[in-house]
């Protein structure tokens, strides 16, 4: 005997549902077990860890400059108590 294809889930997921959305045929075809297949598939994939390196680097010198505000803030506070501490005494 053959293989049989794949037999679709009876339960459709929410992401299943924006697939369809945006293109009926090509979700039918995944439900049928046929992936998409294209080389620019490879292209898009690409460009989204590309941009999604970019983010992380972006996210990473926020947290930088969070940090580096923070510690700045600290010192003026600092200062500030230090100057109205000599003050009083």
């Amino acid at each position: 005997m053959g293989t049989r294809p794949p037999q679709p889930s009876p339960v459709i997921s929410a992401s299943e549902i924006g697939q369809f959305t945006y293109c009926a045929n090509s979700w039918y075809l995944r439900r049928q077990g046929h992936e998409p297949d294209s080389p620019l598939l490879d292209v898009g994939t690409d460009r989204h860890h590309a941009l999604g390196d970019s983010l992380e680097a972006i996210q990473r010198r926020e947290t930088h400059a969070s940090r580096a505000l923070a510690v700045g803030l600290l010192i003026l506070l600092l200062a500030l108590l230090a100057l109205v501490l000599g003050m009083i005494l």
